[in-house]
Order: structure tokens, then sequence, then C-alpha cells
């Protein structure tokens, strides 16, 4: 299955969700420039390194991907579920709401695995915080959704609800069925980062109040 769009409706134009999605490109892009070893010594010094944690590299990492579907598939899904959210939260809100779960995301997974010299690079946990936030306020919208039964390929509206659960479930029973093999390897995809972020925006989005304007409109949708 894959997500091709939802069908709520934004009434602002998603300026932030734009930027983050440019400047996420043009940080891969030059990444991509680089020679093999400048590339590495990149990604070592801006990537989140759990054994040698700084705070700045937290925020930096949230910048950086691994490879052309790694980027490409998180502006994707940031780019289906972002704009509700700063529609509701309003530009700079949502962009603090944004980093914040990034921050959190990458806290969640440097405590599961404190020991790894691997660089944990990827947008993917700010991300999921901005689909928790969309289940917590948009649960009864639906996503139409790609769906390739063998060689037959059709599309299928649904409910956001049901999806972003089932992706959760899907992040969270890898995460911990990677325990162990993560601290042998010091390595693999960063489960608790989309865990902790998609908890982390469920919980935030309750605490940052909605733009007025969404809050009359939503009274006049019921």
């Amino acid at each position: 299955m894959f997500p091709l769009r939802d069908t709520e409706p934004s009434y602002t134009k998603p300026l932030v969700t734009v930027v983050l999605i440019a400047i996420n490109l043009l940080v891969f892009l030059y990444m991509v420039s680089l020679d093999g070893w400048s590339r590495n010594a990149f990604v070592a010094t801006y990537g989140l390194v759990p054994a040698q944690f700084t705070w700045t590299s937290l925020l930096t990492c949230m910048f950086l991907h691994g490879g052309w579907m790694h980027v490409l598939g998180n502006m994707w899904f940031l780019w289906i579920f972002g704009d509700n959210i700063e529609d509701i939260l309003g530009h700079g809100k949502y962009l603090l709401f944004y980093l914040a779960c990034g921050l959190l995301a990458g806290l969640a997974q440097y405590v599961m695995n404190l020991g790894s010299q691997v660089p944990m690079v990827g947008a993917s946990g700010a991300i999921a915080g901005v689909m928790g936030a969309y289940i917590v306020k948009f649960p009864h919208s639906r996503i139409v959704t790609l769906v390739i039964v063998i060689f037959f390929f059709t599309t299928v509206e649904i409910p956001a609800w049901i999806m972003l659960i089932y992706w959760f479930g899907t992040q969270f029973f890898n995460g911990v069925g990677s325990i162990a093999y993560s601290r042998a390897s010091q390595g693999g995809v960063a489960f608790f980062a989309h865990v902790g972020g998609f908890v982390a925006g469920a919980a935030l989005i309750y605490l940052m109040a909605p733009r007025q304007v969404y809050t009359r409109r939503r009274r006049l949708d019921w």
C-alpha cells in the first residue's frame, strides 16, 4: 500500500511544509554532490551518533537522508499530512511543532541505542510526529491509497486512523524486534525514532492550541 493523497481540505498555503521539503532536498543534493569520503565525514559530523551525542546533531540529523528512496519517501509523507497540521496550527507554531517532534524522536532513538557509533539521519521522526497529530485531529479523513495486487494496480480510500494505527503498530513491533539486533550490529532502521515522534506529535497537538479560525471552522462543520 502506498498513500497518494488525503481527502481533508487545507485552507491555507503550506508554506513551512514546502520550505522544509525544499531544505531537505537541497541538503540531500549537496550530500550526493560530495565524494564518498567527504560525504561520510559530513554525515558523521551532522548525523546523530548516540555514542557521541550532541544537542546540535540532534537538530541537524533530521535534515539528512541516506538515499533517494529515503528522502523522497519522507518528503512525500510530509506533503500528504503536513499541510493540514500547518493549516490548524499556523506557520510559526507548526515549525516549532515539527522541530520539537524531531528532537523528541531523536532522543527516543538515542535512549534505546546508547552505544551506537552509526549516525542516525532522516526526517522520519519529525514526520511521524505530524502523522501522530493527524490521527488526533483528522481520524475520519480518508487516505487515497495505491494498492498493488500481483500485476494489477488500483486505488482505495482507507480511513486515516486505520492506516496510521497500522503504520504505528509496524514501527513499534519492528522496534521491539530490532532491540537485540541493533545492540549487536549498532545499526539498522531507527524504529524508535518513528515511535517516539508519533507519540510526541499526538501529545503535543493537545498542548498547542489551534488557530482561532480553525476552531470556528470546526464549529461550523459540526
